[in-house]
């Protein structure tokens, strides 16, 4: 695997969204890319739907 991510991605990544199909393609999309999940996903409720974090770091971080 390359030390580095692909396109300029930064090794760091918090990905937020609306609790949805959608959000779970986006770190679908990031793990096929190489990244790993960092740490615990995180919710919260906007009053109006659940808002999620996920972080992700490229695995040559911490090497």
């Amino acid at each position: 695997m390359s030390k580095l991510p692909p396109d300029g991605l930064p090794r760091y990544r918090l990905l937020t969204g609306k609790d949805d199909a959608s959000f779970c393609h986006r770190v679908s999309e990031a793990l096929a890319l190489g990244y790993q999940l960092y740490g615990s996903p995180a919710a919260t409720f906007n009053g109006e739907h659940v808002v999620v974090a996920q972080a992700m770091l490229w695995p040559d971080t911490l090497r």
